[in-house]
């Protein structure tokens, strides 16, 4: 377990993978670990409001003591990135705690879930009769998802609780995990050790002169090479093959948020990889569909207007990069994406501009006559090809 004297040395005798928080950085960690968090319950269950430097002590007491090593307690993913880099406009939403365990037999994965949901009993009011509270009511109440994953080669177990306004704390317990990143700009986790160590010990506010050395690590390999695609938000992964679902639907979000590939050429072909294990874990349209409008929901809390570039952008490299499906297969799936981004526009009211859009018409049975054209053609470009299903769509710029 990592301990304050474990960090003496400098940051040149780091390894590329690690590096030091300056002190502008430990102060916004400082915040995020100190701000309440609103645990959202459903019915007449009362809010909790969770400071995360709160709930990792419960947590990490309940696992030791129930005798689960912890071997260290590490900030994951966006919220990770937002405290290296802030000033270009980095943001987080989920609060992603992992806590390395040992998680050798399924009695483990139980005793990590039982810590949890006893933990969150104390956030509970004082006036609450917590007697008659079971740890299955504080998981229909105050859980929004749990996962568990036990394979030859990754156990890890998830549980996020809900937040109405898509800010959950997930907490991760994770034993081996071999891929612990989509891109090099989510790959950062910083290790926590040290300045709970600090919490633990007293009260006092943290100073310039007066704080822990905090360690951060990228997963994605080299450190400064990681940051630099942060601070100039490029987009660089490795192997997308061996990620669930291929990091397509994140690599979307990444560009719709302006970022850029760090490698023109490489990005063509990493696309491709992309689109193929995206399309063997999910291999039905109804799936692809599902993940989609779950994803859209998860990561698009407060940014409606985001959605609809969101799925033309992944609409445009499903269409360009989709190699492994068959014709039909591939009219499909872009069938449902921009469906589904008529569908948010309808929902925004918002619709195409009537001067690029062609519109099919299906004429009644009844009607017989041979002049009648099912086309109406409005003047402008560039123009909108609109049918029914099957629906064949072509988008250009501008269609808003």
């Amino acid at each position: 377990m990592l301990q304050l004297t474990d960090f003496t040395m400098t940051e040149e005798d780091l390894d590329h993978r690690f590096s030091c928080l300056t002190w502008d950085q430990i102060k916004i960690l400082d915040q995020v670990l100190a701000e309440p968090i609103p645990i959202h319950g459903r019915g007449n269950f009362p809010t909790l409001d969770v400071k995360p430097k709160d709930i990792i002590h419960m947590v990490k007491d309940q696992l030791i003591e129930k005798q689960i090593h912890v071997r260290d307690i590490r900030l994951n993913g966006s919220t990770a990135s937002h405290i290296l880099v802030k000033q270009n406009g980095t943001s987080y939403k989920d609060l992603d705690i992992i806590f390395g365990v040992e998680l050798p037999s399924e009695l483990e994965f139980q005793i990590v879930k039982e810590a949890v949901l006893n933990c969150l009993l104390d956030f509970l009011p004082k006036c609450v009769n917590k007697q008659k509270i079971t740890a299955q009511t504080m998981k229909d109440v105050y859980v929004q998802k749990m996962v568990k994953v036990s394979t030859d080669h990754d156990r890890w177990s998830l549980i996020s609780l809900s937040n109405n306004s898509g800010k959950n704390v997930e907490l991760k317990f994770v034993s081996s995990l071999r891929r612990q990143f989509e891109f090099s700009v989510d790959s950062f986790q910083i290790v926590l050790d040290s300045i709970l160590a600090v919490y633990r010990a007293s009260d006092r506010p943290l100073a310039e002169d007066c704080h822990p050395t905090v360690i951060a690590e990228s997963m994605y390999g080299d450190f400064n090479e990681a940051m630099d695609h942060l601070k100039y938000k490029l987009i660089s992964t490795r192997n997308p093959e061996e990620i669930r679902g291929g990091g397509l639907l994140k690599y979307s979000n990444l560009l719709v948020r302006d970022f850029k590939p760090a490698d023109e050429a490489e990005i063509k072909s990493l696309e491709r990889y992309m689109c193929s294990r995206f399309f063997i874990d999910f291999p039905d349209v109804a799936e692809q569909q599902r993940k989609i409008e779950s994803y859209l929901r998860n990561h698009f809390i407060g940014e409606e207007k985001s959605k609809y570039d969101y799925l033309m952008t992944l609409r445009g490299v499903v269409n360009k990069s989709t190699v492994c499906l068959m014709g039909h297969e591939r009219r499909q799936t872009l069938n449902m994406i921009t469906i589904l981004a008529l569908k948010v526009l309808g929902e925004q009211n918002i619709i195409p501009n009537a001067a690029n859009v062609t519109c099919y018409y299906q004429p009644a049975p009844y009607i017989s006559d041979r002049n009648f054209s099912n086309y109406y053609i409005a003047h402008g470009q560039p123009p909108v090809f609109y049918q029914p299903y099957p629906f064949h769509i072509q988008v250009q710029s501008g269609m808003v």
